[in-house]
């Protein structure tokens, strides 16, 4: 990478780690990168898309369409270490990295805008990742541009810094928020025979939990995760008689993610009805799993080999989930990683800070892809 495309890319991280903005509210994030390759590139179409926008590179016709995705929105997390470019809004920070894959993909851009490339080459730069949203809005690119291939990469604690991780098959485990919300009578808390209170519904599908979760009775990973249970209030003389139970159900396949939460649903209608209770089910934060295709990780490991970078073979997919497989199930593609580090402060932890390192890895990777030398 030329040295003063990565001083550039380097400065725009910090930028960014300065001004991170949440979900849906990236407007100066936004503008922002787009300024930037505006000033720095001269080859580039831009194309606004509101909430977020991509830059492309025309080799010309016939050639193949290969899209490559950064993420750009913040978390809702205070910046507690002490950084040269810490965090100028108070209780959010860039504790993902996204600040880093959005400096990675404009790195790569000037690098192919002034040194040109085999293929189109589209630079999505989307927002609001981690409510799952961003894909599914930004995915349009794929039908309108007919890419063919897409590429992606996040920064990973956890295994050797510098490293390549690849995995064929399921990368990000699907998931999604469900609320399970109950309205039943209320009684003088002397009477409780003569009201219905939610309270034992909801006891009883907890404890159901570990039997739809087990490994008997799946083939991969399956998770619940309770993350609320909001019953009755604070007044001793009324019997409780609304509730909610939130959740988080998780699994390496999405058949089996739909399984989990019909189940529950199930036990759940059943119980309510049995005790005259109101229930309704409302679900948010729908990532689904993120797949591999074989074809686009082994092109990962081929440009790895071909220029010295080494390569860490997952051994399973990871928990958390990534919108980016909204654009594998329009296309195929591939995401990757590369390694903060075994003893590297995890992301979304107040102690982890992108790795400025990364960059010319991911640029390099990137490049190779599309034949930029």
């Amino acid at each position: 990478m030329e040295k003063k495309n990565l001083e550039l890319a380097i400065q725009l991280r910090h930028e960014l780690h300065a001004h991170p903005e949440l979900s849906y509210q990236e407007v100066w994030t936004k503008q922002h990168l787009m300024n930037f390759l505006k000033e720095h590139t001269t080859r580039l179409e831009i194309v606004d898309q509101g909430k977020y926008f991509y830059a492309v590179y025309r080799a010309g016709e016939g050639k193949r369409n290969v899209a490559f995705r950064a993420d750009f929105d913040a978390l809702p997390i205070p910046e507690t270490i002490e950084l040269p470019y810490g965090s100028q809004i108070p209780g959010v920070s860039h504790k993902c990295g996204h600040d880093g894959h959005s400096a990675s993909l404009a790195g790569f851009a000037l690098e192919v805008d002034q040194k040109g490339a085999d293929h189109n080459v589209f630079f999505l730069f989307q927002h609001a990742e981690e409510t799952g949203q961003g894909a599914i809005e930004a995915q349009e690119l794929i039908d309108a541009e007919k890419i063919d291939e897409i590429f992606g990469y996040h920064n990973m604690s956890g295994f050797p810094e510098g490293m390549v991780g690849v995995i064929d098959g399921t990368a990000h485990c699907a998931s999604r928020g469900m609320s399970i919300e109950m309205i039943g009578s209320p009684s003088h808390a002397s009477e409780p025979e003569n009201g219905k209170n939610p309270s034992f519904a909801i006891a009883k599908i907890i404890d159901a939990i570990p039997q739809f979760t087990s490994t008997e009775n799946n083939e991969g990973l399956v998770l619940c995760t309770i993350i609320q249970i909001d019953v009755g209030s604070e007044n001793y003389g009324i019997q409780a008689h609304t509730g909610a139970l939130r959740m988080t159900i998780r699994a390496e396949k999405e058949v089996e993610l739909d399984r989990l939460q019909q189940s529950i649903e199930v036990l759940t209608k059943k119980l309510c009805e049995e005790q005259g209770i109101e229930v309704s089910f409302k679900y948010n934060d729908i990532f689904p799993e993120t797949a591999n295709h074989k074809e686009s990780s082994d092109k990962i490991r081929q440009v790895c080999q071909d220029i010295g970078l080494p390569v860490y073979e997952l051994p399973r997919a990871y928990r958390a989930s990534e919108d980016y497989g909204y654009y594998l199930k329009k296309t195929k593609g591939a995401f990757c990683y590369v390694g903060n580090g075994e003893n590297y402060a995890p992301i979304h932890t107040f102690e982890y800070d992108f790795r400025d390192e990364n960059i010319e890895i991911a640029v390099e990777l990137f490049k190779g892809l599309v034949g930029t030398k």
